[in-house]
């Protein structure tokens, strides 16, 4: 799956397709933002709708970094997200 860093106060972000459909199929999809390595390791995800691809990859490469830093400030933690498996 394609994946894009983002720089987001100093810290880099990798950007992933989560690979999970939702009841909306192809109106929503979700987003991993996944940051440090290890047991430091951040996971972050939001769900979106596109506004013109329906294709998971081809909506994550049209999303520009502005728009990819908003859905990051709108995410929620890996714990409370089926696609991470609730994990801490």
């Amino acid at each position: 799956m394609p994946r894009r860093m983002i720089e987001v106060d100093g810290a880099e972000w990798e950007v992933a397709v989560s690979g999970r459909n939702t009841q909306y199929t192809r109106d929503e999809f979700g987003l991993i933002f996944s940051r440090g390595i290890g047991p430091q390791r951040e996971q972050r995800v939001v769900r979106y709708t596109p506004l013109g691809a329906k294709s998971r990859e081809l909506s994550l490469s049209r999303l520009s970094d502005r728009e990819l830093r908003e859905l990051l400030v709108h995410s929620q933690p890996s714990w409370t997200s089926p696609e991470l498996g609730y994990r801490r």
